[in-house]
């Protein structure tokens, strides 16, 4: 038996054979990044023991932007990009091509 009900809405309008707009479909592509790297974010500030207050004092960034960022709400720059890189003690990844969005942080080894 089929549960179509159960079936997630992006994945019925497909098999109907209905395409989103190239619009959304950016708009979609941008939100997946910005999910992305709000987890990687989240991910090595926990992992390094750090409260966003004190990661913002790494990165010279506020307490709101962080959460921001962690709360995938701000598309960042890549000047920013590269303070929370640092504040974070890693190199941050980003590979996009036309359907896929990867973000990843490489910890750098302790010194």
């Amino acid at each position: 038996m089929e549960h179509s009900r159960w079936k997630r809405a992006s994945e019925r309008k497909l098999a109907e054979g209905y395409q989103e707009s190239a619009e959304v479909e950016q708009e979609r592509q941008e939100h997946r990044l910005s999910m992305a790297l709000a987890k990687v974010v989240y991910d090595r500030r926990t992992e390094l023991g750090l409260s966003q207050t004190e990661l913002a004092a790494r990165t010279g960034l506020t307490q709101a932007k962080i959460s921001r960022i962690e709360g995938s709400d701000t598309v960042p720059t890549l000047p920013l990009l590269a303070k929370l890189a640092k504040g974070l003690n890693a190199s941050l990844n980003i590979a996009i091509d036309e359907a896929n969005a990867q973000v990843t942080l490489t910890a750098h080894e302790a010194a």
